[in-house]
């Protein structure tokens, strides 16, 4: 039961331009680290022993080892940062701490997504056993679907306190826990039999009266658990519901697609705008730093490619390629994230960590060449962040769920409404632009080589930053695009589940099964041995 039920709110800064992570994959590690968190929230500290088992058939039973997922796992439980240097090394430091973690492949009745896992935890003082089952999302999101065999449905975006109770004692507490929710707060009843889980969701800490009237008592056997989200709470309302109502209120306003972005994740968040410039400027200077590190050769550790973007970038300075320009240089730049995520180095996933070079290459690229001011390129980003936010309402940034065209594909149309607004564009040519970019990238599958986000993510993510440049010349030169970016969306989501599992992020498939990518040797492995 739930007593006021709140709609899920998609932000800018939450589910598209972040999070920071280390490498290679959003889902799989900045999920997985998140979930890691929850869980240790609910354990109150980090567990004894953790067991997770992942369903032989998902994405996480495939390529679980390869994608980081047992260190975010680790790195989580042990409260470490996701961005830890200490990252390659979350096994051995779990071990050296005293948690116990075991990650079984095996058949889970309610495995009902390519990211899920089911984890058994043992309490600090070795007392009780917690259940959690979970998923990873896409592009960092996470939900929590079970905890103890009840079913329930945490994101990690508000502050929860949750209890177990006898049911009879729930129903005196209940007149008493509505008059004190917090403003916004959500209250959710599940009964079994005699038993009773409450949950209270807000966007502010507990206060102690909440808490006193769920803990425990001599009447009531509750056990009371807290966790603080893992995202910036919104306590605000959305501006906007799909990309038609975006355009329209831009253009009612008069103002630029980023300037409207900048004020619906304001209103969202419940902070100035300038706190909202500020977190995304943040943001950019990651973008920056791994641009920049990424076309160093000795900053890059990758297990299948040798390093390459430093040397494509010489390339176009030096006159050596066909063509080379600016396309060239956004392509140089993503390839250089790409090789610093994939060296498991510090990125902004932009949507996601597979496609995270794709919108710092077009941005950082497109500034330099046109001298564009600091906040010229953050109202490119927040333009790029607001075509995301309607991807996360309409469809999914898990290529687990819908192949490369929700991660690249994305990426390259936020990089097309991003070149919009810098070159002096409106809303609607910015959707546009961001609508038939997504088009052509339409049922594009996720084939990664030997389960790793190297081959072929690296060059589509170049090639996506490369074509922002064309769709944005495209519509601002006259072309009229016929099929809005709502159903365009709809169409990619619609097309992205009908392609089998095989080509969604499990490396059975596709590239993947082609002999000569069977056959590359992992070079990182090499260079640990020597």
């Amino acid at each position: 039961m739930n007593q006021n039920s709140i709609p899920k709110k998609y932000s800018l800064l939450n589910d598209v331009l972040g999070p920071v992570m280390r490498g290679p994959s959003s889902s799989h590690t900045a999920g997985s680290y998140r979930i890691a968190s929850l869980v240790r929230s609910l354990n109150k500290g980090m567990p004894r022993r953790a067991q997770l088992i992942f369903h032989p058939s998902g994405s996480y039973g495939q390529v679980y080892r390869e994608q980081g997922v047992d260190l975010a796992f680790a790195a989580g439980l042990l409260d470490w940062p996701l961005t830890d240097e200490r990252f390659p090394q979350a096994l051995e430091a779990a071990g050296e701490r005293g948690l116990e973690l075991s990650f079984q492949v095996q058949e889970v009745v309610r495995a009902d997504h390519p990211n899920f896992v089911r984890i058994t935890t043992q309490s600090p003082e070795g007392t009780r056993s917690l259940v959690t089952e979970a998923r990873s999302t896409g592009g960092g999101a996470v939900q929590i679907t079970r905890f103890q065999d009840w079913p329930v449905d945490w994101d990690g975006k508000r502050f929860l306190v949750l209890a177990e109770c006898p049911a009879a004692a729930v129903e005196a507490k209940l007149p008493k826990l509505q008059q004190i929710l917090p403003p916004g707060a959500e209250l959710r009843l599940e009964e079994r039999g005699a038993q009773a889980l409450v949950q209270v969701l807000s966007d502010e800490p507990a206060g102690k009266e909440l808490k006193r009237i769920l803990g425990r008592s001599q009447e009531d056997a509750g056990v009371l658990r807290e966790c603080a989200p893992v995202f910036y709470p919104t306590p605000g309302t959305a501006l906007f519901s799909d990309a038609g109502e975006m355009v329209a209120l831009a253009e009612k306003q008069g103002i630029t697609l980023g300037d409207l972005a900048f004020n619906a994740e304001a209103r969202l968040l419940g902070v100035p705008i300038d706190e909202v410039r500020s977190r995304l400027k943040d943001r950019y200077k990651v973008m920056r730093s791994s641009a920049a590190a990424g076309l160093k050769d000795d900053q890059v550790d990758m297990a299948l490619l040798r390093p390459s973007a430093g040397l494509v970038f010489r390339a176009v300075d030096e006159g050596r390629t066909a063509v080379g320009g600016l396309h060239a240089r956004a392509a140089a730049r993503a390839l250089a994230v790409m090789h610093i995520c994939n060296s498991r180095g510090v990125v902004c996933a932009a949507p996601t960590g597979g496609s995270a070079g794709v919108v710092p290459g077009v941005a950082i690229s497109l500034a330099e060449h046109r001298g564009s001011s600091e906040e010229e390129v953050l109202r490119g980003l927040a333009a790029a962040g607001a075509v995301g936010v309607i991807v996360a309402q309409r469809a999914t940034f898990a290529a687990e769920t819908a192949g490369c065209q929700v991660e690249i594909g994305a990426a390259g149309a936020m990089a097309a409404a991003a070149v919009v607004e810098m070159c002096g564009g409106t809303a609607s040519q910015a959707v546009d632009a961001a609508a038939i970019s997504f088009q052509n990238t339409m049922g594009s599958v996720c084939d990664l080589v030997q389960g790793m986000c190297e081959i072929p993510c690296h060059t589509r993510n170049a090639a996506a930053a490369s074509s922002a440049f064309v769709n944005a010349d495209l519509i601002m030169g006259g072309y009229q695009n016929p099929i809005p970016l709502d159903e365009t969306v709809d169409a990619v989501m619609d097309s992205g589940r009908m392609l089998p599992p095989e080509l969604r992020v499990t490396s059975r498939g596709g590239l993947a099964l082609a002999p000569s990518a069977r056959r590359l040797p992992n070079l990182r492995r090499s260079r640990s041995r020597s």
